[in-house]
């Protein structure tokens, strides 16, 4: 009783505290404490290493438990379970000096022992309430495991599908990265931080990391301030505004200087613009790295990175083995060490470390909450409500419970490949496949036979490198034809066949760009092969990026894309192919019809020649010769089992001035025959501008449910902000003038009305 009632009353108390309060006593908290630190006790928190779980990096970090006791490690990431966390807190609590907690750290970034969709995947539910509740379960699941602080979300907006890590954020759009970074951050953080489920947040990458040239991991980025501000900024704003405790740097340059040593980005734009008064740490030997950069030794680059703003130094140890000679040379000053040691030791204040370090250390909890059959079950919903319907000729789609189905392709059998990249906390070995979360699904309504099919890619060298971290996919050594020739002898015995096919779960993510996007050569024989035989064929694709699928749109009569679904992919796929879950997802980065388009994204500007909307080569115009402008599949894209008809757009006034709203009314109606959901989507396009502005910029959207034969009507309301953008001179303004405004199922397909700003 004692202790309920004691409970009581510190919740009583905080909820009277005031914020100032309350920082109040943290800053005289860490006061007292940093009084009390010597110059390395002060640097040693600055040293955050690898608990070597993980495979994220290069390097793995050495004599830690030395290091602990002597007060040179601030935090640990990649280690994992209370038992192991509490006894390496209790040598920082028992045998260190000065007895600082630790925070713990984990890539926690699609789901922890519970995956869902990867982010691109994510993204395309459109569904920021089931966004924050995945990463609400994955906070839920990770802190029961001991860890308290999540490197997401990645926020980097990406329009080079080459570039392997688009798979890890929302996609090509500023204002859907925006939302989905929110609904990340409350999900993880909450309303507490102090709560023993909640964790810090890590906004990433900071900053550009997405626009790296040639779609090339840790390559070089090149852009205006003008399109830095509007188009690539806005997302990390977004999720530090909804309260993120954390920024991670980016490996690129930005105007020529790499990011960790970045000052004006790091201090002038995030701590003087934005305010930022949380942590900030490198990515993976981000700082040693700068020497590859060719801005020094290490110790020139760590007294560099220190001085930018960078607060933790992350496995690198630069920090750790040279700061103390910069100070005695004077190349950094003890101000900044003290600041990056407060932030530091402010982030494990927050997260109620020094009152109770071993909050996240209980096992019982973590019995209970990790990989719960609730978490699943949320997980399944998700996935099938990522899944996009590219195409469906005929109506190929749903498929009857009845007679025998064929799923063939490399990724039919394949469970270590379901979670996705990305997924480092996942059980692979416990993860279902394909076939097998199908079998689960259907029991004994249908009869599931399966075959390889072909490799996963026709170079073995190749394939080890796309199967990394256990994903491996079994190879067959025979001849392709050999190959295919067994695999249509299983479809033959088939009323219908699901064709597994596209990337490998590592064919994506970090250092995974990719120069061709196509479905790999012996995976698209393999395809024709099936096509011949008169099956009806469903190409169940499985990728982390945009794919070039010209061919496979011209032949194939459906394609479901269903990304990396997590833990229950199988299942979920089951879902939407046999009708029980109607698919709803659309895309969120612009499918290309092939390379040479790309970079591709819908929200690009008009030259001054424009293309016309006729398809054909125009001389003299910007386009191409061999191909049209046009994407494959727009951004916002994704059919349904159902048809929905969009009426006109109604305003209810054609003017606007700085304190009003305009309110824009569609009739959307459900005119097939399966109740279902549908992402109604609103642009703008500001038609004149003292700069040059997009064609038109995603501005709002509404999911909405409707039944067969139902009606409802869609409200927005447009404000002044909607229409603001940074001119020239980074004045964050709306200038009066004519608008349009576009509302439709994709970017695309729109009605459009006018109205004037005054």
């Amino acid at each position: 009783m004692k202790k309920v009632v004691s409970t009581f009353l510190l919740a009583l108390l905080a909820w009277h505290t005031s914020p100032a309060q309350s920082n109040q006593k943290m800053d005289t908290f860490i006061d007292q404490l940093m009084a009390k630190m010597t110059v390395d006790e002060k640097i040693g928190q600055l040293n955050l290493v690898t608990g070597g779980e993980a495979t994220t990096g290069t390097t793995v970090s050495t004599g830690v438990e030395a290091k602990i006791k002597n007060g040179q490690i601030g935090g640990i990431f990649s280690m994992s379970t209370p038992a192991k966390i509490r006894k390496t807190q209790e040598i920082a609590i028992k045998q260190s000096r000065l007895k600082i907690p630790i925070i713990f750290g984990m890539d926690v970034i699609h789901g922890y022992r519970t995956v869902f969709p990867i982010p691109l995947g994510l993204a395309a539910t459109w569904d920021m309430n089931l966004i924050q509740q995945s990463a609400r379960i994955a906070a839920e699941e990770a802190t029961a495991d001991g860890i308290n602080w999540a490197f997401s979300p990645m926020v980097d907006i990406s329009r080079d599908p080459r570039w392997g890590r688009i798979s890890e954020g929302a996609g090509e759009d500023t204002y859907l990265s925006s939302r989905v970074a929110e609904a990340i951050v409350h999900g993880f953080q909450g309303d507490n931080l102090a709560a023993h489920n909640t964790m810090i947040a890590c906004v990433k990458h900071f900053a550009l990391y997405g626009a790296a040239e040639g779609g090339r991991d840790y390559n070089s980025t090149d852009m205006s301030l003008h399109r830095m501000y509007n188009e690539y900024l806005p997302p990390y704003k977004a999720a530090l505004d909804a309260g993120a405790g954390s920024i991670m740097t980016s490996f690129n340059d930005i105007n020529g200087v790499p990011a960790s040593a970045n000052k004006w980005l790091m201090t002038d734009v995030l701590r003087k613009q934005w305010g930022f008064k949380g942590l900030v740490v490198t990515d993976y030997t981000a700082v040693n790295e700068l020497t590859a950069h060719g801005l020094g030794d290490l110790q020139q680059v760590s007294a560099l990175s220190l001085n930018a703003g960078v607060d933790m130094d992350m496995v690198g140890e630069g920090f750790l083995t040279t700061l103390k000679k910069s100070l005695d040379a004077g190349r950094v000053k003890i101000a900044d060490i003290d600041r990056a040691c407060r932030f530091v030791l402010e982030a494990k204040y927050k997260l109620g470390l020094f009152d109770d370090p071993y909050r996240y250390c209980d096992e019982k909890r973590a019995k209970t909450v990790i990989g719960s059959a609730a978490n699943h079950a949320k997980a399944r919903e998700i996935a099938a409500k990522s899944f996009v319907l590219l195409k469906n000729e005929n109506q190929v789609l749903p498929l009857k419970k009845t007679g025998t189905v064929a799923v063939i392709g490399p990724l039919a059998n394949s469970g270590s490949n379901m979670p996705g990249t990305w997924s480092v906390s996942a059980e692979l070995d416990k993860t279902a496949s394909l076939v097998e979360g199908m079998k689960v699904v259907l029991g004994n309504k249908v009869n599931i036979l399966t075959h390889l099919g072909s490799n996963l890619l026709e170079d073995p060298i190749y394939q080890n490198h796309a199967t990394m971290f256990g994903r491996t996919i079994a190879r067959d050594s025979r001849k392709e034809e050999e190959i295919i020739a067994d695999a249509l002898k299983v479809a033959q015995q088939s009323d219908v066949v699901v064709a597994a096919l596209g990337e490998a779960s590592e064919m994506s993510g970090e250092s995974s760009s990719r120069s061709e996007l196509d479905i790999p050569k012996n995976q698209q024989n393999l395809l024709k092969a099936l096509l011949a035989t008169g099956k009806p064929v469903v190409l169940v694709l499985f990728t982390g990026r945009p794919l070039t699928l010209t061919w496979e749109d011209a032949h194939v009569p459906a394609i479901l894309n269903v990304w990396f679904g997590g833990t229950e992919t199988g299942k979920a796929v089951a879902d939407v192919l046999f009708g029980d879950v109607v698919p709803s997802g659309k895309i969120t980065a612009t499918f290309p019809r092939n390379v040479g388009q790309i970079p591709i994204y819908y929200a690009h500007k008009n030259t001054g020649r424009p293309y016309g909307n006729s398809g054909d080569f125009e001389k003299f115009k910007s386009n191409y010769l061999d191909v049209s402008n046009s994407p494959l599949y727009p951004f916002g894209y994704g059919l349904s089992y159902t048809t929905f008809t969009y009426g006109d757009i109604r305003l209810d006034r054609n003017t606007i001035d700085e304190k009003g709203t305009i309110q824009a009314s569609v009739d959307i109606s459900n005119t097939g025959n399966y109740d279902a959901e549908e992402t109604v989507q609103l642009y703008i396009q500001d038609l004149v501008g003292s700069v040059t502005r997009p064609v038109k910029e995603l501005k709002g959207f509404q999911k909405i449910f409707l039944k067969k034969g139902e009606q409802k009507t869609v409200n927005f309301n447009i404000k002044v902000d909607d229409l603001k953008f940074f001119d020239n001179n980074l004045n964050y303004v709306a200038e009066p003038g004519n608008f349009k405004v576009y509302i439709g199922p994709n970017s695309r397909d729109v009605k459009e009305k006018e109205f004037e700003l005054l």
